[in-house]
């Protein structure tokens, strides 16, 4: 059996690849630059960009099973092209977003194209990515030990990306999950407590600053990237639609919110990873 996993040069796309790969199972991978991809070896490397279906017809040649990375603009297309191909089941990446029906507009517009495609289907939706945090805390931290975020107390519950593959995995190989939505999230823990999980992995103390919402988005935009791109909806500035919210309100964010959290261990059969074990996983990048 041969699985194609796009979005192959993400986190969650190359845990997914290397839980395939140990299945027993071909991978092929789909990414956009071949030189970011950094897979192990075993796994077939494609070049095509969701975006462009077309770009992506040689890479769904041979294949029995797809995990699709979200891009709703052509979501229709991708999923019409793969059921062509001979596609039978697709695992889904979402957002716990849609559970909390705060999502309408993007990662449902590509669970929507998925069902409609006639094909077995599972979508996997993670709430907070704990990965975020590199992005997000990485520049200070690596620079000044010290994280700075208007809300220490907010609890979340942050899910490592390799507990998001391995559902998703789960999904791809076994037979019971089709037509199923599957919410996940880490255990919870608070801003602060994040904040010192990662100073114990470094075995240095990391400094906690609080700061206000718009000082906080101040210092996203200037880091660039993921950060600067996301400022305003992490910090409550905007919601999902991009609606005007009110930024003091994540100090009391209900992570309740966010839905229903069925256990990691119900479908994989271990716990959910914490994040003290991701930021160990993880202490290299924010060295």
């Amino acid at each position: 059996m041969r699985v194609l996993v796009s979005g192959a040069s993400g986190s969650v796309g190359r845990a997914v690849c290397g839980g395939l790969l140990a299945g027993g199972v071909q991978v092929r991978a789909l990414t956009r630059d071949r030189g970011r991809v950094g897979l192990p070896s075993g796994v077939e490397v494609v070049v095509g960009d969701l975006a462009e279906p077309a770009s992506v017809a040689a890479a769904l040649e041979g294949v029995e099973r797809m995990y699709l990375f979200p891009v709703p603009a052509a979501a229709g297309e991708v999923v019409a092209a793969a059921g062509r191909a001979g596609v039978r089941r697709i695992v889904t990446l979402s957002s716990g977003a849609v559970t909390a029906g705060y999502d309408t507009v993007h990662h449902l517009v590509v669970e929507q194209a998925v069902e409609a495609g006639g094909v077995e289907w599972t979508h996997v939706r993670p709430g907070e990515f704990a990965m975020n945090k590199v992005a997000l805390w990485g520049p200070d931290i690596r620079g000044a030990r010290v994280v700075r975020h208007p809300a220490p107390e907010a609890v979340w519950c942050p899910v490592h990306e390799r507990d998001i593959a391995d559902v998703a995995v789960a999904a791809l190989l076994e037979d019971g999950h089709h037509g199923v939505a599957y919410t996940l999230n880490g255990p919870p823990v608070s801003v602060r407590e994040q904040a010192r999980a990662v100073g114990e992995a470094l075995g240095e103390e990391v400094r906690f600053e609080k700061v206000t919402p718009e000082q906080a988005r101040r210092r996203y935009r200037e880091q660039g990237g993921f950060a600067a791109a996301a400022a305003d909806f992490l910090l409550g500035f905007v919601d999902h639609a991009g609606n005007p919210t009110d930024p003091e309100a994540m100090a009391h964010f209900d992570v309740t919110a966010f839905g229903p959290q069925p256990t990691i261990y119900d479908i994989t059969g271990a716990p959910p990873r914490t994040f003290t074990q991701w930021a160990r996983d993880h202490v290299a990048d924010f060295r």
